[in-house]
């Protein structure tokens, strides 16, 4: 198999790059990938570009941010949590309409891959989306622990952000027999992962539950084991990288309106580089 594999990172706000990257690929054409992966924040990207749909992703990103129907602190501990993130379904059906219909004329479901995490079993699950199921997919890609509802069903399963468990999947593309890699992050390439606050939380908070505690204190492991495979693949894998070189402005969940455009900004830019060394070669 020498198709090229297209996997995207998540990273709440920090999605704002990857927009500005993937709208520099629909303003030039450049759609080489047979192959997709979308995680948390990179679902959504992934989505609106594989409808075609240049400037959508940015365009959802800063009504979500601006939007006081999604985050408010005043939910913090309630049942919704800080941040809705059932408002990305009303968003993507009628605020910042997504194409379903085009996405899956463009490709394969089941060349698509929105990663989530199975709540029972701890375990990554790579769901092949169909026209009932997308957003649903994305929304439980996106449902983090204790800043969202912290659970999302699907199918009668409950699941929420895919990032714990297979935060960049390198390796289920490689098992897959992908050979050609192209992975947008939204950190540098030299940062290792910790473990975060919400990592720590969760791990004491499901300690009666062996998956999910298990899940939570190997994240950032198997964040880090992912960065190791990248740093020295298998001799018949390609990898190619497209990352900021320092921190992006927003963060996960720390924003303004400017710094998602500034980032955006330098997405597009670093986009149509990577276009251009493609076309150069």
């Amino acid at each position: 198999m020498n198709e090229q594999c297209l996997i995207i990172e998540g990273g709440g706000f920090k999605t704002g790059f990857t927009s500005g990257v993937l709208d520099a690929f629909i303003a030039t054409n450049y759609n080489p990938f047979e192959t997709f992966y979308g995680v948390s924040g990179g679902s959504v990207a992934m989505s609106y570009f594989l409808a075609n749909q240049y400037r959508f992703c940015i365009k959802a990103i800063r009504h979500l941010a601006k939007d006081e129907q999604f985050a408010n602190y005043r939910r913090t501990f309630g049942k919704q949590g800080y941040m809705d993130i059932d408002f990305i379904a009303e968003v993507a059906n009628k605020k910042v309409p997504f194409n379903i219909k085009k996405a899956l004329k463009s490709v394969d479901s089941n060349q698509i891959n929105i990663i989530v995490t199975n709540k029972r079993s701890g375990i990554p699950e790579y769901i092949n989306p169909s026209i009932d199921t997308w957003i649903d997919a994305v929304i439980a890609s996106c449902t983090m622990p204790f800043v969202t509802k912290g659970t999302h069903f699907l199918q009668g399963s409950a699941y929420f952000d895919g990032g714990w468990s297979d935060p960049i999947p390198v390796k289920k593309a490689y098992e897959k027999g992908v050979k050609h890699i192209v992975l947008l992050r939204t950190t540098p390439l030299d940062i290792k992962s910790t473990q975060s606050w919400s990592d720590y939380f969760g791990s004491i908070y499901f300690s009666e539950n062996k998956n999910l505690k298990d899940v939570f204190e190997r994240c950032h492991q198997k964040y880090n084991d992912a960065l190791s495979f990248i740093e020295s693949p298998p001799k018949d894998l390609i990898i190619e990288q497209i990352a900021p070189i320092k921190l992006l402005l927003s963060g996960t969940y720390t924003y303004t309106g400017k710094t998602i455009m500034k980032d955006y900004r330098y997405g597009l830019d670093l986009g149509l580089k990577f276009v251009q060394s493609k076309k150069n070669h």
